[in-house]
């Protein structure tokens, strides 16, 4: 079992550059390319805009290639990627387009783009097929995630698409495409008043899930911990995912461990994380 985490959180303190690189003297097999930073999110027009961003520039190609060559010289891959969110505005086409693209240049196989949290399983489904004919030609499979809104009344987590496994895997059975695949985030899966797990997911889900956003978190809030820092069964997680032979990364998304990290406690960060994750993969491989 290969490891894998985002390097967006490390990014904001080193750049993209930096942080492949410490991200594989720390340890890990894989890097996930994290591109939130590359928009800004308008909420008075509700729309996606770009800013300076070398993803958005003339030279994205080879900026792109040039962290997977920054990898490849460290002994490290790009397993996936991460769009920006969300998705569903009328610019968001052409930006999610960008980041398949830039997926596939740096060497990464699968693409996450968020389902638009309140859409139908419909209109969520006609969002991906409009993407998917431009991720087949770039080798890409787009995964969706579970999503959650957040209910201020009570305090926590509501129903949003795909936040429990039954409409998941609507969502999954709708587009039907081999193409089209899950990435289940462990954290999102245990939130309270979403009434699922991370068991019930993948269980249901099984050989859909191709990858993993690996977090923890207070049974509550979205923490992105450490992993078995805070509540999260991960020993019922793990056995979970042995159960349906998932075969892909143990890719964290533990961005918040890093809150507060300079340059010059960034790579302790990594390496701690790098620790925790590959205890999990010791577990997954062992009998």
């Amino acid at each position: 079992m290969k490891t894998s985490t985002e390097i967006g959180s490390s990014a904001l303190i080193v750049g993209n550059e930096k942080a492949v690189e410490l991200v594989a003297k720390a340890g890990f097999d894989a890097w996930d390319f994290s591109m939130f930073d590359i928009t800004k999110y308008d909420r008075e027009n509700k729309r996606l805009v770009h800013n300076d961003h070398p993803v958005f520039g003339p030279n994205y190609i080879q900026y792109a290639r040039n962290l997977k060559k920054i990898g490849l010289d460290n002994g490290i891959v790009c397993n996936q990627s991460h769009a920006p969110y969300p998705p569903c505005f009328d610019n968001s086409m052409d930006i999610m387009k960008r980041a398949i693209e830039c997926t596939a240049e740096a060497g990464g196989k699968i693409c996450i783009i968020h389902p638009a949290h309140t859409y139908t399983v419909q209109e969520n489904t006609e969002m991906y097929e409009k993407l998917l004919p431009f991720a087949k030609q770039h080798g890409v499979k787009i995964a969706t995630e579970n999503m959650f809104s957040w209910d201020k009344e009570k305090d926590e987590a509501s129903p949003a698409a795909c936040s429990d496994e039954k409409s998941f895997n609507a969502l999954i059975n709708s587009v039907n495409d081999p193409y089209f695949v899950a990435c289940l985030d462990i954290g999102h899966s245990e939130m309270r008043g979403l009434n699922t797990s991370a068991e019930k997911m993948i269980h249901t889900l099984g050989d859909s899930i191709q990858a993993l956003h690996i977090h923890d978190n207070d049974k509550w809030h979205d923490s992105h911990q450490i992993p078995m820092s805070m509540k999260i069964d991960f020993i019922k997680v793990v056995k979970a995912l042995k159960e349906i032979g998932y075969n892909g990364y143990f890719t964290l998304e533990s961005d918040s461990y890093l809150n507060g990290r300079t340059a010059d406690t960034l790579f302790d960060g990594l390496c701690d994380m790098q620790r925790t994750v590959r205890r999990l993969a010791d577990m997954f491989e062992a009998d």
